[in-house]
């Protein structure tokens, strides 16, 4: 499963077209002004994922049109959202339609791959990601908060609440079913594609949530039997750090470290949410910015430089500061750029992505 080159991303042709090492993307609609482009370029980034909320504009022709309209601004996409097969309950739960949705799925790699797009992260939770709401942090500052004994899930127009989300129970023998019927199926065509999948942790890991056990993807030994199961050097993770945090190093089975450190150690280290929170489960918590959550942050950057992590690091779940996204977006990019300039130097590195004493 292994190549000869340290990291799977690396071989991927085209993907990288500049340079390599730990890389800085943030997230925009398809529908982003010319405005938000200019300032994402303006902040000095490189790559963005980009969300696609109309079925009808997933197509290989829409996607060349939207790297064009892209590299007018120095950007370039690393990952393309599809909602549609992401957080699937007709997959997660062999629903009616299932066939269909892995069909559905399949397509989309395929044209991912035809548009020149390398990679893309899908998460396998039948019930959304739960919240309880908004909470205040410092200064008035707008954020999500997760209190697991209350919390309802929501995932695009749905809405999960309740102890039987989907009407019954379902078994962690028949989540790990389905999921193994949908990688076997999809798994060789990602290859074919020249695609790269990372799996999303589940948000929030661990629990069973409306009864759905989230048993593959809400642990450390899950994920390695999930990958295992794959047998592909295209399925991958892509570790929220958040989410690991949510968990915590006893629920989870490894701190977010070590996970950082296995992951890229078997050439699975696809792409990184880079986020933080309040404390770990079962107590309430809440995501904050990057310097006022439990986690030391710049322990997480040092770990991917020392694995030398080639892809994609993004902030996400961004709480709401003065001045609307752009604040808390501008505040996440710069601190994730201070953390990679911190560790480089460090460690002697050098990284192209913020032009240092580069060639």
């Amino acid at each position: 499963m292994s190549t000869d080159k340290p990291y799977p991303l690396r071989a991927v042709p085209g993907l990288y077209s500049t340079h390599s090492g730990i890389q800085i993307a943030s997230t925009i609609r398809s529908t982003a002004t010319d405005e938000d482009l200019q300032f994402l370029q303006q902040l000095g980034i490189e790559w963005v994922m980009v969300n696609i909320d109309k079925p009808s504009d997933h197509h290989v022709d829409y996607y060349r049109g939207l790297k064009a309209r892209l590299a007018r601004f120095d950007l370039q996409i690393y990952r393309i959202a599809n909602h549609a097969v992401h957080n699937v309950a007709e997959i997660t739960l062999n629903l009616p339609g299932r066939e269909r949705k892995i069909d559905e799925f399949i397509a989309f790699v395929r044209n991912l791959g035809k548009a020149g797009i390398r990679y893309h992260t899908y998460a396998h939770m039948a019930n959304g990601i739960w919240s309880s709401g908004r909470t205040v942090l410092r200064g008035g500052m707008s954020a999500r908060t997760l209190d697991p004994s209350d919390a309802t899930g929501h995932w695009i127009d749905q809405v999960y609440q309740g102890e039987l989300t989907h009407g019954r129970e379902y078994s962690e023998d028949e989540i790990w079913d389905n999921y193994e019927f949908m990688i076997r199926r999809v798994a060789p065509v990602a290859e074919e594609a020249g695609v790269y999948i990372g799996i999303h942790p589940d948000d929030p890991p661990v629990y069973t949530l409306g009864g759905v056990p989230r048993c593959i993807f809400g642990n450390f030994d899950g994920y390695k039997r999930a990958l295992e199961i794959a047998d592909s050097p295209n399925i991958g993770v892509c570790l929220c750090v958040g989410c690991w945090l949510e968990g915590g190093p006893a629920a989870m089975g490894s701190s977010v470290i070590d996970a950082i450190h296995y992951f890229a150690g078997i050439d699975k280290l696809f792409k990184v949410h880079f986020r933080n929170v309040t404390n770990p489960m079962p107590d309430p918590l809440t995501e904050t910015l990057m310097d006022d959550g439990y986690m030391d942050m710049y322990a997480v950057m040092r770990a991917l430089r020392q694995v030398d992590f080639d892809g994609c690091i993004i902030p996400d779940h961004i709480p709401q500061l003065i001045g609307g996204d752009r604040s808390g977006v501008a505040y996440s990019i710069a601190y994730m750029k201070a953390l990679v300039q911190a560790v480089n130097t460090e460690t002697g590195h050098i990284d192209g992505n913020l032009n240092i004493d580069s060639p």
